[in-house]
């Protein structure tokens, strides 16, 4: 075996302990010490919101007119049953709807998308609607909220 590689076994008694931090000590290194560290962060307000994301006023209307249109062979909405992908709204008005159906053969693969848009289009505040209708990804029960899954027995 090599001289270099080899490992030596050393017995000690004790270990002194390491020094503990105390905050006296930083004082005397020059480090200022903030009672309120946390002031300026306690005192700033939150932005407002534009109506246009999520938590605004028009953002949430368009949401509470989507939870009025029910898929008619199950009877919860469409925004708990997980049809809604996304909900995009301009400054201008402008809102744009990704959503999907249970099936590529839904019986109201035709007619949803238009009452999606004319519910969206009568909130106050939006212009013009466009509807995408999707098949990818694909519907799945796992996308409802816990509100659909316990309407249905599911939970």
């Amino acid at each position: 075996m090599n001289e270099q590689s080899r490992i030596r076994i050393e017995e000690v008694d004790g270990v002194a302990p390491p020094p503990k931090a105390r905050v006296e000590d930083a004082a005397r290194e020059g480090f200022e010490r903030k009672k309120d560290y946390l002031a300026g962060f306690l005192n700033e307000k939150p932005a407002e919101l534009s109506g246009h994301e999520p938590g605004g006023e028009l953002y949430e209307a368009v949401i509470q007119s989507l939870k009025e249109i029910y898929d008619p062979e199950i009877p919860v909405n469409i925004y708990d049953l997980g049809l809604i992908y996304g909900v995009d709204i301009t400054p201008d008005g402008h809102a744009f709807i990704t959503m999907t159906l249970t099936t590529p053969h839904c019986p109201v693969a035709e007619s949803m998308p238009g009452e999606v848009e004319l519910r969206v289009g009568a909130v106050p505040g939006i212009g013009d609607v466009e509807v995408s209708l999707v098949w990818d990804p694909p519907w799945n029960p796992a996308q409802m909220s816990d509100e659909a899954k316990l309407e249905l027995g599911m939970l």
